[in-house]
């Protein structure tokens, strides 16, 4: 058997990883600022994680949701407390999209409608509904293509009041900072006008930080720029540090019930002690302050190379967008200095590194990238 061919992969195997770096089968070593698509957190097989993970493996890895796991109840007050949103809500499942998918569901059950409204350039996952709120017709199947989902243009206050008077709107997604399209950062009075529209219209607003959040951006989610709180939020990629779990949080006024929302494998003991390791290394290390700092330094340095377009992002969520004549700059990067990183079609570098990321790092980075883009 074959495996099913949907991934352009580069040929490497990496067959050891710690901390920011990874090395290949051969023994090379690489500095790791893609972070496995956000994923990695608290840097590659942490000590603290890799010892929760094992002692709870050896106790119980599994059982479903038809029990007590009081891991669950401890991720969630953790969560609450390091997030700032103690009086919210935890559902746990599996991934990004899935936590999307619930999202929409659960606001369309407390209002009753159906219209979502979602924004240009957006990616929130490939599951049903959450692809058609997704902005790229490719991967759209035609089982998935519903009229419920309205596109409209980025960070455009008129064209979103002008939504809201012709659609009964049940939600509003978007990202705090898009990744897929290209390190877009939500300006905070957008957020602000989204939050005012939702309120007037009872609405819900969904802020999808599932690469965004989890302090990527210096604070625990990028729509708190904004100083307004969202009514869901979704969560995965650095929720498990590469355990797979997702999950939303939902604020006080949506009402559970029996049956509303289900899982199989969402809140099982090994993910939520992999997300309780990731909150405990995020609160004892200060990694967000950490995000902050390393990722400001970033941003500063890039932003004075004259070869760059644009620098855009908050904190070690960052893209680097360059003209056609350097598209070539990441393969470099990756294989002649060995430093993996993103990208965001056409021509945006993306850095997602863990937020444990040193200034030794970053200077690595900035001279590799240097060298490259100034021999042109």
């Amino acid at each position: 058997m074959q495996l099913f061919d949907v991934y352009p992969i580069n040929d490497i195997t990496i067959e050891k990883a710690a901390g920011s770096n990874v090395w290949d089968a051969q023994g090379n070593k690489y500095l790791d600022l893609y972070g496995g698509h956000a994923v990695i957190s608290i840097g590659h097989t942490h000590p603290h994680y890799v010892q929760r993970l094992t002692d709870q493996l050896q106790k119980v890895g599994f059982y479903s949701n038809s029990i007590k796991i009081p891991l669950q109840q401890q991720l969630a007050e953790k969560l609450g407390k390091i997030s700032g949103k103690e009086d919210y809500q935890l559902f746990l499942c599996n991934s990004g999209a899935e936590a999307n998918e619930n999202a929409l569901k659960l606001a369309s059950f407390h209002n009753g409608k159906k219209k979502v409204i979602a924004f240009k350039k957006s990616f929130h996952g490939r599951t049903s509904l959450a692809v058609a709120a997704t902005d790229n017709p490719k991967i759209v199947a035609p089982v998935n293509e519903t009229d419920n989902v309205v596109f409209l243009p980025w960070q455009d206050e008129a064209a979103l009041e002008a939504a809201f008077k012709q659609y009964e709107v049940s939600s509003v997604i978007i990202e705090g900072i898009q990744g897929v399209g290209g390190i877009q950062v939500a300006g905070e009075s957008f957020l602000r006008k989204i939050r005012s529209l939702c309120d007037a219209h009872n609405a819900v607003f969904i802020a999808d930080s599932v690469q965004c959040g989890y302090g990527r951006s210096g604070k625990f989610y990028s729509h708190d720029f904004a100083g307004v709180n969202a009514d869901i939020y979704t969560m995965a990629k650095g929720m498990g540090n590469g355990f797979p779990i997702g999950g939303i949080i939902i604020a006080p006024h949506i009402k559970a019930s029996y049956g509303l929302l289900g899982t199989t494998f969402g809140g099982n003991h090994l993910a939520c002690a992999a997300a309780l390791a990731v909150l405990e290394v995020i609160e004892r290390d200060n990694l967000m302050a950490n995000a902050a700092k390393v990722g400001g330094y970033l941003i500063e340095q890039l932003k004075t190379f004259p070869q760059v377009k644009e620098v855009r992002g908050r904190g070690l969520m960052i893209g680097i967008d360059l003209p056609e004549s350097l598209s070539h700059v990441r393969k470099e990067l990756l294989f002649k200095h060995r430093i993996f990183t993103g990208e965001a079609k056409p021509n945006v570098i993306r850095l997602l590194p863990s937020l444990a990321l040193t200034m030794e790092h970053a200077d690595q980075f900035l001279t590799a990238f240097k060298q490259e883009v100034e021999k042109n």
